[in-house]
């Protein structure tokens, strides 16, 4: 499952550079999350780190990219070729 960064957001920048897998960057309007890139940190940490350092909770699953946690860990093989 891909995350999202829902209208809400405010720009602050905090969930950028805490993506391990560079899948956040500036959109037209907000941040938004490559969703071939996303892997909800698994892989990387216990939890996605976006959603930890997000001061106001706009960063949802997407509910129109539902991957496993075994998909999700065949993606990060895929990005990290490991």
């Amino acid at each position: 499952m891909a995350l999202m960064i829902t209208d809400e957001c405010i720009n602050c920048d905090v969930c950028e550079p805490e993506c391990p897998n560079e899948a956040i960057s500036p959109g037209d309007e907000i941040y938004v999350i490559d969703p071939n890139k996303c892997t909800e940190c698994v892989g990387h940490y216990d939890e996605p780190q976006c959603q930890a350092v997000c001061p106001v909770d706009c960063i949802p699953v997407d509910p129109e990219r539902v991957e496993s946690k075994d998909e999700l860990m065949d993606k990060y093989h895929q990005l990290t070729g490991q």
